[in-house]
Order: structure tokens, then C-alpha cells, then sequence
């Protein structure tokens, strides 16, 4: 019998179990939102979408003309407006490429594949986890969709709901809907945080839904399911276009209660008990004019730690979120310790395993201690609560797993720009005082991806985040190889840029970017000293110390327990990528630092690709920012979108953008740079900027740099350069981000095989469906059906 037959009996045998269906058969509550007026939405309903002031038709397969950014939307014509599809909206010509790891995963041992295999499960179960931390809905629909596709082939789907009266274009925007979901880990981008909608109406998808054999195994569940969300996923109200605090979008780090007020006075109890905010979320509860406040840390092991009254309000730490889902990662983190080559690993899957079973953020800053310890391995691996870019005070991590094998030619380059990271450093445009006492040389290595779970898949990282450990013991570098050459690779014609350039980025960009990696990482991340006051008053800084930007001596630095995230919050991933990529481009203008990776003769259109290359991720990066919040949304593209403001107030036609009429007869924007003034204009002016990024950081001066970083972060809708005029050109002519399609493997007798996948929304629905196939899927629908009950009263109006 073939597998697609096999599986919707055997899915019906398992969800139909006594042990599954009291857990299944709860039909979740409608939320409603207090107070909220229709009046504000934007929804999708009926294949239109609507607002109060105008209803825009749906064309075909696409979404027609909905500015609903748009402040003014009723009086502009349609005309001139983005498509709504840009911004909300994956096309159904979404493009899909597989992250190719086959080679370098067969050239491991057998003893490494086994490690490697279990790592990946561990990141796999983990990255679940990211469902609960994004929306309320995100397990919901990732449920739905998961048992659509268990429940036959997707050949067979297709038959089947072609014969219920859908096209197959709506047949195919069902499908990229899930590689969204699957690969965003939930119905927000993992980068930029817009909310992502189908592109087929609601009732299309009803029809969908009814038509699959999942649906005629367990209709009552799917009914349940579909019936919790279905106005959820289509809705577009202002709050829910995006992720955020309050009115300002939607959160799962902080109850739908919570104010800025309350985030901030969470924020100091944290800070009072030396809590950092890597794996807790807050739940604001009241009850006869008393307010609790319950700090949920993750963990298997589920108890009260401590309460305590604290500004007049109930304290309550606790431990146990996430728990089910965090004892499938340790079960699997056990496994894999049973096939570590040495010590090192096994002490750093230990603590792994604790802080995951009793929340504690201690035991997973020892397991990174053991995890930096661990030079050059054959499998590389990472696992937690790692990148806070998501939530609203840029505290909170996401969890995070990755498994990749090293690239040992590439690794060798990025070794020798280790050996050299000292001479490099006094290049920096910030006196010597400012950096580290010692430069800890770290392991830097090129990665083939084999998994990597999450909200997305980045280029390059550079961890621990932990500031002490960064400061004094060290940290790694890893550049992602395979995610580089299959994403940055320019194929289409280049937006906003001439012929020229455009030929220039299809030769240099991938290069290029390998180069910015690699600088930006390991002497941007890797680079700069906090100023900082010991328990005892002690500092760790000559105490004349002068700052360089006023000429007076040091006054304001980091107190006892103060921290960079705890004193800039949600200032400061954007801030540290910005500084980050300056020192990148700043560094990459010596052609002793390009002739590292081989480019000697063509340093200078390398050099000119990254800078070109950054300023055009800038212009399109424009996307992210939201005009009803005035926030951008992605760390970023706010990061570059600063840069590309420094080199456009430096002047002297070194950079500019201007709007000009396209080939096609529409607005376009066209981004120049003159190269010749690369040197004599775009440097120093980045290198002037750099010293105040790196000693506005290093002073704890969150003052000066926030008034600086937030008028460099404004988008004007006047002036020479109206970029919030131009968003609108800019959403229009957006080319999608690409999905990726990641391996899976499977241990048959203690052998494990790798599997591949068409680079196709089809690919990627297998991939899920062996990625968790039907008798595994039982447990996990049941847990995250458990969640999400659990989050339901406290989440409810972000729905």
C-alpha cells in the first residue's frame, strides 16, 4: 500500500484515540475584542476586500489595488495605490528553492550522522515553539494545515478540490499560504513581522478545507479548528497588520493587557532581580483592583518560583511554559549526547538539557560556555531562546535550533581573517579605550545548513548574546554558506538600479556578501568594549577616560547588572546591526582584508558591490516600515535604511535616489552611487558615524543615541528624498523573499539517510509531512492544541 493511502486511516486511528480526544474535541471560544470598532478594520471576505471608506474587487488570482497603509486611502485613486498583495499577500509565483546539504552531510560518519539527526530533531520540536510566541492563531492554522497535507498527496488534494469547484490557482495559493506558515513558523514574516493572508477568499478555503480527506476522517475536529481562526487569518485591522506592543500590533511576549506602562514596570522588576528576559514572557491578570503580573519562564518542570509585591503590584515567577514541547527537545537532545565526538558537547548537551528543563537561563549560559570551548567541530549546532529581535522590548528570545556541517575551504578563509582580526581592530574610528582589553580569537567557520528552525533562516551569527560571556570569555562566528549562495544570488533584473550596477551585483553581490558577512560578524558583533561600574565600584576603564564626541571626561556608564538589551530594550537590535554593518563596510575598503577571500585584482568592484549592495537593500528595505505606527519592523532594514541616510547627508553625489518614470511607464526609483568618492566621501562619513554608534554603546548613552538613531530611522513623506512617498513605488515593484526547503533525515536501524526535495510549494508540503508524519503528529496536534487552550484568555483580542 502506498504511503498516501496509508495515511489518512492511520491519522483517523490516532486522532480518534481516547487518549487524544478529550484534548481534541474542546471547540476553542470565539475571541472578541473589547470595545473595538469595525469601523477601523480591514478584513477579507466574500473574495473583497473592504473597509469602511471603499471596497476594492479581487482580480483572478491575485489581490486588486488595497493601500491599506494608505492614511488617505478613500480619496486616492486605485490607480496610484500599492497592491495589497505586496506587503500582505504571498503570491502564487512565490519562488521556492531547496538549501542544499546532501554532499556535505554524506561525507560525515555514521556515529555524525546519528548526531547530527538528533540535533535536528531536538531544533525541529523546538522550533514549534515559535508558533506560540508569534500569534495566537499561528498553532491553529499550522494544525489545519498540517493535517490537510498529512491526510493525502498533494496530488490527490488537488483532484479532489478541483472536483469541489476551485481553480487551480486557488489551489495553488492554499499551497504557498503553508510554505509561509511552515516557513515563517506562523502567519507573520519572520522578516519584516507583516501579517501574511491567503490569496483565495474565505470561502474558497472553506470549500478547500471540506473537500480534503482530513476533513471526512475527523470533520468534527477540523471544524473546531477552521472555526477558531477563519476570521482570524483573513483579518487586517490596523493592530493585527503587524507585530507589536498594544495598539500598536500583536504580541505573545506580553498578555493582550498589557500596556507600555506595564512592559516598562515588568522591565524594572527584571532589572531589580537581575532577571534577564531570554525565556519568560509576562501575563498581566487583575482582580478587585489588584494587578499580577505572572513572569512565565520556559521549561519542562513546571512550579512556582517566588512572588513578591513589587510598585504596588503581584509578582509571580513561574516555570513550565512551552513544557510538553520543550521534553520532546530534550528526549532528543539526550539522544544526540550519546554520539558527541568529546566532553565538550556532552557538558553542553547537560546543561542544554537543564536549563530547558527548569528554565534556567544560568544552565544555558554554561551549555554556551562549553559550546565556545568547542573548536572546529565536524557538526555545528545551536539551540534556545537565542535572537530578541520580535519582541517589543527587544528582551525576549525566540527559540531557535540550527545543525549544519563545516565547509573546511571556505572555514580556512574566515580562519585567517580571525588570525588578523587584531591588526584590523585599530582600524576602528574609536580610541583604543573603547574596545576590549583582549580580543578573544573566536572559532569562525563556514556552515552548510542541514536545519534550521525558526521564524527564518539568516546569512551569518554571531553568538552568545550573553554580554558577559562576550565581553570576557569569547563567542563563535558562523557563515551560512548554502543560505548565501541559494538566496543572495541576482537572477531577475536588479530593481532601482542601472543596467550597469545591475550586471555588477549578478557578478559581485554573493562574493561581496561573504566578505560583509564575515567582517560583520566577527569585528562588527565581535568588536567594542561596554564601560561598565563592578558591585564593589570598581570600573573597568582608565578613570580620566575623555569622551571622544565632547572632550569631557566619562561620566555615564553601565551600572552593576546593567546590561546592552536591559539599558537600550528596543533600541538595541537594530542599533547593534547598524553598528555592525558599518564596521563592515568600513573595513571592507582595505584591499588587504578582500585579498583574505582571494580578490586581489577585482577588490575594487567587489568593494563598490557592497556598498551598491547595502544601499539597495536600504531602498527596498523602505518595506518594513509601517506608516500607521511610524515603526519599522525589522531590525535590518532599519539598520540599513540609517546607513543609506548617513551616505545621503554626506553629500557631494556620493549616494542619491531619485524618482524617475520606468521602462513600463510607472514611477520607479533609480539608486546611484559615484564610486570614485567611495573613498574620499563614504567613508569618513561612515567612519564619523561609527565612532558615535560605538561610543554611544560603550557609555550606556541611551539618550544621545536614540535622539540620533530615530531622526536618522525617520521616513518623510517630504523633502528631497520623500521616502514614505516612494513606499508606494517601492511596494509595488517588490520582489518576493525566497522560501526555502530544508532537508530531512531518518534513522532506519541506526542508519541515517538524508531526504531531498523538489524546490517547489510541493517540495516544501512533503518535506512537512515527513518531517512529522501522521503516528508523531498525534502527540504534537495534541500539545499545541493544549497551548494554545492554555494561552486562549490572555491572547484573546489579538486574534
Amino acid at each position: 500500500m502506498s504511503r498516501s493511502l496509508l495515511i489518512p486511516s492511520l491519522l483517523l486511528r490516532c486522532l480518534s484515540s481516547p487518549v487524544t480526544s478529550t484534548l481534541l474535541a474542546r471547540s476553542p471560544c470565539q475571541p472578541q475584542i473589547p470595545g473595538h470598532k469595525v469601523s477601523s478594520a480591514a478584513y477579507y471576505h466574500h473574495g473583497v476586500f473592504r473597509t469602511e471608506s471603499n471596497v476594492w474587487t479581487r482580480h483572478s488570482a491575485s489581490v486588486s489595488d488595497c493601500p491599506i497603509d494608505s492614511p488617505s486611502r478613500s480619496t486616492r485613486s486605485a490607480s496610484t495605490m500599492a497592491p495589497i498583495s505586496s506587503q500582505y499577500v504571498l503570491p502564487n509565483d512565490q519562488p521556492v528553492i531547496m538549501l542544499d546539504a546532501i554532499a556535505a552531510f554524506q561525507a560525515l560518519s555514521p556515529r555524525e550522522k546519528l548526531y547530527a539527526h538528533y540535533l535536528s530533531r531536538a531544533s525541529f520540536f523546538g522550533g514549534l515553539i515559535v508558533l506560540l510566541q508569534t500569534s495566537l492563531e499561528s498553532p491553529q492554522i499550522f494544525r489545519l494545515i498540517q493535517r490537510i497535507h498529512l491526510g493525502q498527496s498533494t496530488e490527490e488534494l488537488k483532484a479532489a478540490v478541483i472536483k469541489a469547484g476551485l481553480t487551480e490557482e486557488d489551489f495553488q495559493a492554499f499551497l504557498v499560504y503553508g510554505s509561509g506558515v511552515y516557513a515563517n513558523m506562523g502567519n507573520y514574516k519572520g522578516f519584516g513581522d507583516s501579517k501574511i493572508i491567503p490569496n483565495l477568499p474565505v470561502e474558497s478555503f472553506e470549500t478547500l478545507i471540506k473537500a480534503s480527506a482530513a476533513y471526512k476522517a475527523d470533520t468534527k475536529t477540523m471544524d473546531e479548528i477552521w472555526s477558531s481562526i477563519k476570521e482570524q487569518m483573513y483579518s487586517l485591522t490596523e493592530r493585527q497588520k503587524q507585530l507589536g506592543l498594544g495598539a500598536k500590533g500583536v504580541t505573545k511576549y506580553f498578555s493582550d493587557n498589557c500596556t507600555t506602562e506595564d512592559a516598562d514596570k515588568i522591565n524594572r522588576y527584571l532589572q531589580s532581580k537581575k532577571i534577564e528576559g531570554y525565556m519568560n514572557r509576562a501575563i498581566k491578570t487583575e482582580k478587585d483592583g489588584q494587578v499580577r503580573y505572572e513572569i512565565r519562564h520556559a521549561g519542562v518542570a513546571e512550579k512556582e518560583l517566588s512572588e513578591e509585591v513589587f510598585e504596588g503590584a503581584t509578582f509571580v515567577v513561574t516555570s513550565g511554559d512551552y513544557s510538553k514541547l520543550l521534553a520532546l527537545v530534550n528526549e532528543n537532545l539526550g539522544l544526540a549526547k550519546g554520539f558527541a565526538s568529546n566532553s565538550n558537547e556532552e557538558n553542553m548537551l547537560d546543561n542544554y538539557i537543564k536549563a530547558f528543563e527548569l528554565g534556567s537561563l544560568d544552565a544555558h549560559k554554561e551549555g554556551s560556555r562549553y559550546w565556545i570551548k568547542n573548536k572546529g567541530p565536524v557538526i555545528e549546532t545551536y539551540i534556545g531562546f537565542i535572537e530578541n529581535y520580535r519582541d517589543p522590548l527587544g528582551m525576549r528570545g525566540e527559540f531557535e535550533g540550527f545543525v549544519a556541517m563545516v565547509n573546511k575551504e571556505q572555514s580556512a578563509k574566515f580562519q585567517v581573517l580571525v588570525e588578523k582580526a587584531e591588526d584590523f581592530l585599530p582600524r576602528l574610528p574609536w580610541p583604543r579605550e573603547f574596545e576590549k582589553d583582549k580580543f578573544l580569537l573566536p572559532d569562525f567557520t563556514s556552515l552548510d545548513v542541514l536545519y534550521f528552525s525558526g521564524s527564518g533562516i539568516p546569512a551569518g551569527i554571531n553568538i552568545p548574546n550573553y554580554d558577559e560571556i562576550r565581553q570576557s570569555e569569547g563567542f563563535k562566528n558562523v557563515n551560512l554558506g548554502n543560505v548565501i549562495a541559494s538566496s543572495y544570488k541576482t537572477d531577475s533584473k536588479t530593481t532601482f538600479v542601472s543596467e550597469t550596477d545591475h550586471e555588477i551585483l549578478k557578478k559581485w553581490r554573493v562574493p561581496s556578501f561573504e566578505v560583509q558577512v564575515g567582517l560583520h560578524e566577527l569585528l562588527g558583533h565581535g568588536s567594542g568594549k561596554l564601560l561598565q561600574k563592578t558591585k564593589s565600584g570598581e570600573l573597568n576603564y582608565p578613570k580620566d577616560l575623555k569622551n571622544p564626541l565632547t572632550g569631557e571626561e566619562v561620566a555615564k556608564v553601565y551600572e552593576a547588572g546593567e546590561t546592552f538589551d536591559s539599558v537600550f530594550t528596543s533600541l538595541g537590535s537594530s542599533y547593534e546591526e547598524c553598528r555592525a554593518e558599518a564596521v563592515g563596510l568600513y573595513l571592507s575598503t582595505y584591499k588587504d582584508v578582500t585579498g583574505i577571500f582571494g580578490y586581489n585584482e577585482n577588490a575594487d568592484d567587489l568593494i563598490y558591490a557592497n556598498w551598491l549592495s547595502l544601499c539597495h537593500a536600504a531602498l527596498k528595505g523602505v518595506e518594513m516600515f509601517s506608516p500607521g505606527t511610524k515603526e519599522w519592523k525589522q531590525a535590518h532594514s532599519q539598520a540599513r535604511f540609517v546607513l543609506l541616510q548617513v551616505m545621503i547627508e554626506a553629500g557631494q553625489g556620493f549616494v542619491d535616489v531619485n524618482e524617475i518614470t520606468g521602462e513600463d511607464g510607472k514611477p520607479d526609483l533609480i539608486l546611484t552611487i559615484d564610486r570614485t568618492k567611495l573613498e574620499s566621501v563614504g567613508k569618513p562619513a561612515i567612519g564619523e558615524f561609527l565612532m558615535k554608534l560605538q561610543v554611544y554603546k560603550s557609555l550606556g548613552d541611551i539618550e544621545n543615541a536614540k535622539k540620533m538613531y530615530d531622526e536618522l530611522s525617520e521616513v518623510k513623506d517630504t523633502g528631497s528624498h520623500p521616502f514614505g512617498k516612494w513606499r508606494e513605488i517601492i511596494l509595488a515593484r517588490k520582489t518576493p523573499r525566497k522560501i526555502m526547503v530544508q532537508h530531512n533525515t531518518v534513522n532506519k536501524d541506526q542508519n541515517v539517510e538524508v531526504l531531498d526535495y523538489h524546490s517547489s510549494h510541493e517540495g516544501m508540503a512533503k518535506s512537512w509531512v515527513d518531517r512529522l508524519p501522521a503516528d508523531e503528529y498525534v502527540r504534537v496536534d495534541a500539545i499545541l492544541d493544549e497551548l494554545y487552550q492554555k494561552d486562549l484568555p490572555h491572547f484573546s483580542s489579538n486574534a
